[in-house]
């Protein structure tokens, strides 16, 4: 492991540091949380605390980043969920994802799949759309959070095809109601589903993403599958609160931007089917202002009641 650049005299960071993260071990957000933990440690010498706060759509989290204090030692370790989708979904949010936080950078975008049971008569995309239009309303999506509500909505949209909802309490969830064949289809992120699918426990009609993921054999993508220009992810982006000082912020967003760009980094994403992001701040600001706004219209266009 590389030495640690030893800080100046009091510079920071000198101390240990906390990472909020609005979801339990074993996601893909606190899987994320841990890896650049460790590689935060390699070059500040600093050890890195990761505090789960599950629960709430990310409320019980993002309450813990903003009320420690803003110096810096407290960043938050956020998604698509907590920092864009919730934007769409809720009438009035405890908080604002845009102007309560500073990015610091994006770390993955983690592509969505559509899937479908093994055995389902839908072997292609074009199957699964075809079906969906001769009976509308009655095919039925597995939706492990509304962030994949969204996303089955986007597919609705785009289709021009009418699914009904059946809601999960997570990506695994849901990938357990195609396993046993409860539901048509599904859109999940591509780690939650790639085990099942290369054991040929159920199909991957489309990724949807810019290209194919080699990790998922054979799959195409959804604008291979027929609907062009079709992209989802699930993402992790590191935040901090507004109120830390700009001279923290810098310094940290540049140790985190460098870890993002490390092989190893694209390495142990490339693993989950996910890819490492470019990094940086303004490149993290501009994509979460998009992905707000997509959903936002989605949410709209698809009639979802704001909660």
């Amino acid at each position: 492991a590389p030495t640690p650049a030893l800080a100046a005299d009091g510079a920071y960071p000198n101390r240990a540091i906390t990472f909020v993260v609005p979801f339990p071990p074993g996601s893909v957000t606190d899987t994320s949380a841990r890896y650049f933990g460790k590689k935060l440690t390699d070059l500040t010498g600093q050890p890195v605390v990761i505090d789960n706060r599950a629960g709430a759509n990310g409320f019980i989290a993002v309450k813990q980043a903003l009320s420690a204090k803003p110096d810096g030692y407290t960043i938050f370790f956020g998604s698509n969920s907590s920092l864009a989708v919730n934007a769409a979904l809720f009438k009035k949010l405890p908080y604002d994802p845009v102007k309560d936080f500073k990015p610091l950078t994006l770390t993955v975008l983690t592509p969505a799949v559509l899937v479908t049971p093994s055995n389902s008569p839908y072997k292609t995309m074009a199957d699964l759309i075809a079906a969906a239009k001769a009976k509308p309303g009655k095919l039925n999506y597995g939706a492990g959070s509304a962030g994949y509500q969204l996303m089955a909505e986007l597919f609705n949209e785009q289709a021009h095809v009418q699914t009904t909802n059946i809601p999960f309490k997570g990506a695994s969830e849901a990938m357990q109601g195609i396993v046993t064949n409860t539901i048509d289809f599904s859109f999940v992120e591509i780690s939650a589903a790639l085990e099942l699918m290369n054991a040929n426990k159920a199909r991957g009609l489309g990724i949807a993403h810019t290209a194919r993921v080699p990790a998922a054999k054979g799959v195409p993508t959804i604008a291979e599958a027929g609907l062009p220009g079709f992209t989802a992810y699930a993402w992790v982006a590191v935040t901090m609160p507004a109120k830390v000082p700009d001279a923290e912020t810098k310094r940290m967003a540049d140790l985190l931007t460098q870890i993002v760009q490390m092989p190893e980094t694209k390495a142990f994403y490339a693993k989950l089917g996910a890819e490492a992001a470019k990094g940086g701040p303004a490149e993290f600001a501009a994509f979460q202002l998009k992905e707000i706004e997509q959903w936002k219209r989605i949410a709209k266009i698809a009639g979802v009641e704001l909660q």
